[in-house]
């Protein structure tokens, strides 16, 4: 029976296929996360000296970006007395009148607002470099 067949192949080539988009993209994320712990040790570092009566320069030494499993986190590096000025220990209030400074947590919701941007201002670097 006369019909019409074809062969359709097909050839991948370019970055999405030859594994550099997909190399690109855990990189942009890692650097996404980084450069979000980053800002937030600055803006930690910033505000203690605002809070803090008597800073020693220890406390501020102690903070650090510390990669975890999947990401990174700001950490005091387990200061004993960290939990207390951030207001989480058991000998703030009610047990004493020092509610704590609550450095950590009211970094962490400016940290919340600014990271879509730090993204945003990423991305456009690789892609203008032709990597995503």
């Amino acid at each position: 029976m006369p019909g019409i067949d074809f062969d359709a192949r097909m050839i991948r080539r370019g970055p999405a296929f030859n594994g550099k988009t997909a190399a690109a993209l855990g990189t942009y994320s890692d650097q996404v996360g980084y450069r979000v712990a980053t800002f937030a040790e600055d803006q930690i570092l910033q505000r203690l000296p605002q809070v803090l009566q008597h800073p020693t320069g220890y406390y501020q030494s102690k903070i650090t970006v510390e990669r975890t499993g999947t990401g990174y986190r700001v950490t005091d590096q387990g200061v004993v007395y960290g939990p207390w000025l951030e207001g989480t220990g058991s000998r703030n209030a009610p047990v004493t009148r020092f509610a704590g400074y609550s450095t950590f947590r009211r970094t962490k919701a400016l940290v919340d607002r600014k990271a879509p941007g730090i993204a945003a201002e990423l991305l456009a670097r690789y892609k203008a470099m032709g990597l995503i």
